[in-house]
């Protein structure tokens, strides 16, 4: 039997966390580049990693769906750059804070 999913929030308690991770280095890159995506395991171990080593993380599940399809080493498309943004914003904000 094919399940589908119309509770958006049960399916990611079911199937564990999602994770992007991005890289950009201010004056270096042009554009922000997914390094790594995963889902359940895979995105744990993402987690766990930023968390060891300090990188900043921020939750936006939209974000998540929007990256996580993408190729490893692509371009975040012009489309998402406001959000992007936006997290950048807050997280050096939290960084100065």
């Amino acid at each position: 039997m094919m399940q589908k999913w119309f509770n958006q929030k049960k399916k990611r308690e079911l199937s564990g966390p999602s994770a992007v991770a991005l890289q950009y280095k201010e004056g270096e890159d042009d554009k922000p580049v997914v390094i790594a995506h995963g889902r359940g395991a895979v995105a744990q171990r993402i987690l766990d990693l930023a968390k060891e080593n300090d990188v900043p993380m921020q939750e936006d599940a939209s974000l998540v769906s929007d990256l996580i399809d993408m190729d490893l080493g692509s371009s975040v498309p012009p489309q998402l750059y406001h959000v992007i943004a936006e997290v950048l914003i807050m997280l050096e904000e939290i960084e100065n804070s």
